[in-house]
């Protein structure tokens, strides 16, 4: 994701807009996979030493709740990656060593949704865990 489109989304959000928010959405948005509070909170206190877990799990429950950033949970602890930018209906397929995730092109609820037709489904989540080939 360019710079212009990060500042562009938070901007765009009820959040306001700092310099430490700004570095810390660059960050996440430069991952190609799922992180976790302490990768992200070892990236900031390289320039803010002082920074506190708190501050960086605040932070991205924030960003998760403005919808800039997805969430789940892997190895045990929560995870989270810069929203898709795709405008379809998608999942994805999560390594459990690295994080890293890749797209999965479709979506078992049509099948889920045959089998009770009574039951109105308003959302989903599905993921897929396993392990890619650089980790397997």
């Amino acid at each position: 994701m360019k710079e212009t489109e990060q500042l562009t989304r938070l901007q765009s959000s009820s959040l306001k807009v700092t310099p430490k928010r700004i570095e810390m959405f660059a960050f996440l948005a430069a991952e190609e996979r799922y992180v976790s509070a302490k990768d992200v909170l070892d990236y900031m206190r390289a320039k803010h030493p002082t920074m506190s877990f708190d501050t960086v799990y605040r932070n991205l429950k924030s960003f998760a709740e403005e919808g800039l950033l997805e969430a789940t949970e892997l190895n045990g602890e929560k995870a989270f990656r810069v929203t898709c930018g795709s405008n379809h209906h998608h999942h994805h397929l999560i390594c459990r060593g690295c994080g890293k995730t890749k797209l999965l092109e479709l979506c078992p609820m049509r099948y889920v949704e045959t089998l009770d037709p009574d039951f109105e489904v308003v959302d989903h989540k599905f993921e897929i865990y396993g392990y890619c080939k650089q980790c397997k």
